[in-house]
């Protein structure tokens, strides 16, 4: 057997590689396809499972292992599938203690589904955009039809079992101008742990060598952002106008994970999120065939570390090529990155999105930095806050009563006008904001082209 892993990793699943149900417009995993041209069969095979659930457990130091299942569209494969999962989990378990996530774009879940998921005590994290003009602006199946009310019905599943689930909600062109029916929409649906991704993809002038259109941040020939692609300062808004929602309301309530995650690198701690590390490197990604690949977006023949078929998965984990590919995060950040105030939180973000370059010219420049820096600027003195409480052993959620009563003494000592600019800092009119009657301050998204 191999030796263990001294550095803990993660490794994203794809039993079933590319293969999905639906056809959503952003998606950057669908063309993956292209990569295996001879595949007839993409569900793994039964010794490339074993051998990976085997390796996965064993060559870890840690008491506890955590499973992420996703694709494609892992429901594709069928429960039994992953009831035999369960089982070689239990096999190789070997007294350590095994947690399993499951991404699902929700349309094919059902009671047997739920209900395994339930007996399994599986996360399940569902894929949705907001409300309904929202979420079908992009996610569409196969024949371009909505996919909204067959994603409800799944969560109804989850919710009529008791399935712990959270939901995953893409930051794209169209829902990043509301942000609050976004939120609003998702606590409504019962989602207590959020996470919300940005949506950043290059589109080739033409294929490239590899039969791919959506290129990686090295790529040197002629690409342009997709006009899916979130606006790098329309990023920041969504982002700051949903945070001053939640820390008003829902601290202690709702988690959403960049909040939570943003807490930690202001109490001094390495982010739990990778994309926020000094370097990068321990999250992986494996194929259907037992492919190893350094990141789940950084699925590239120049990125593939090996087969665990032939190499040990642990030693692929802490190759040299994969070292060189976490630690070049921080070794190639920009000079203009290095000198900025909230470096300590950003750290350049993931390298998928470093294409831009800086003001002077320098290259690897994050292209949702204008975003994240007002993001974290605007978070920051509610951050300071929360962390001080912490450290005084007190709730974090007592920033809400701090909050309200600093926007009461801001209105109360310079009380806008009518039309003059919300102080809550949303950006809004304060006729439209705080000075609006509750009932009109919930309000169904307008289609924005």
């Amino acid at each position: 057997m191999a030796a263990i892993s001294v550095t803990p990793f993660h490794v994203l699943t794809k039993p079933i590689g590319p293969i999905c149900n639906l056809d959503c417009k952003y998606c950057f995993y669908l063309e993956k396809e292209v990569l295996y041209p001879d595949t007839a069969k993409w569900a793994m095979p039964a010794d490339v499972l074993e051998s990976y659930i085997q390796q996965y457990i064993q060559q870890q130091n840690t008491d506890v292992i955590h499973f992420a299942w996703q694709g494609g569209e892992p429901t594709l494969l069928g429960v039994d599938y992953f009831r035999n999962i369960v089982a070689l989990q239990a096999k190789y378990a070997n007294g350590k203690r095994i947690e399993n996530a499951f991404q699902t774009n929700g349309v094919l879940l059902n009671d047997d589904w739920a209900n395994f998921f339930a007996e399994n005590n599986f996360l399940i994290g569902v894929s949705i955009d907001g409300p309904r003009e929202l979420h079908d602006a992009y996610r569409v199946d196969k024949g371009g039809q909505p996919t909204f009310d067959r994603v409800m019905r799944g969560i109804g599943f989850l919710k009529k079992h008791s399935v712990a689930f959270n939901t995953l909600t893409t930051v794209h062109r169209k829902n990043s101008y509301f942000p609050l029916d976004v939120y609003r929409f998702l606590k409504e649906s019962g989602s207590g742990y959020m996470q919300f991704i940005p949506i950043v993809e290059r589109i080739s002038t033409h294929t490239t060598q590899d039969g791919m259109v959506l290129v990686s941040p090295t790529f040197s020939d002629r690409a342009r952002v997709s006009d899916w692609s979130v606006e790098p300062v329309q990023f920041g808004r969504f982002l700051s106008t949903v945070f001053d929602e939640w820390v008003r309301n829902d601290v202690g309530k709702t988690f959403v994970q960049l909040f939570d995650v943003s807490l930690e690198m202001w109490l001094g701690m390495e982010a739990s999120l990778c994309i926020f590390r000094k370097t990068c490197g321990s999250a992986l990604a494996i194929e259907h065939n037992g492919d190893l690949y350094s990141c789940d977006h950084f699925v590239y023949p120049e990125n593939r570390l090996g087969n665990i078929m032939r190499q040990a998965l642990g030693e692929m984990v802490e190759s040299p090529q994969q070292v060189q590919f976490g630690q070049a995060k921080n070794d190639t950040l920009p000079k203009y990155c290095q000198q900025c105030e909230v470096r300590f939180a950003c750290n350049g973000e993931c390298p998928k999105h470093r294409f831009a370059t800086t003001p002077d010219g320098e290259a690897g420049l994050n292209y949702l930095c204008a975003g994240y820096k007002k993001f974290f600027t605007h978070i920051d003195p509610y951050m300071q806050f929360m962390a001080a409480q912490l450290r005084q052993q007190r709730a974090p959620a007592n920033v809400m009563e701090w909050v309200r009563m600093r926007d009461a003494a801001a209105l109360q000592s310079n009380k806008p006008g009518r039309n003059g600019p919300c102080p809550c800092g949303s950006g809004k009119k304060f006729k439209r904001c705080c000075g609006a009657p509750a009932s009109s301050q919930f309000h169904k998204p307008i289609s924005r082209e």
